[in-house]
């Protein structure tokens, strides 16, 4: 979220976006954010020995994908058109 409020854009997802951000962690993954979120929640399942909460992390994860990310891909590619396709094209979704 650092990178966001240094680039001068909005972190809330509600608000729209002002600058691409493709440094930092974004040079790497176009999603670290998820990324995190996976991992502490994987941590926190595996710290309460639940192999239910491990099992329900892949619907989550195919939700996010398909119902989250995916339709912020559209809305950036519509909103920074070839800057966006440019940085997909260079950084890979996950890792």
């Amino acid at each position: 979220m650092g990178q966001f409020r240094a680039a001068r854009t909005n972190v809330p997802t509600p608000m729209p976006s002002t600058t691409l951000v493709t440094n930092g962690l974004y040079s790497y993954s176009r999603n670290p954010i998820y990324i995190s979120l996976t991992l502490i929640y994987l941590g926190l399942a595996i710290a309460a020995d639940s192999l239910w909460s491990v099992i329900f992390l892949v619907p989550i994860l195919i939700l996010i994908r398909h119902g989250v990310i995916a339709r912020a891909e559209r809305y950036l590619e519509r909103k920074f058109d070839g800057a966006y396709d440019d940085y997909r094209n260079r950084v890979r979704r996950w890792i």
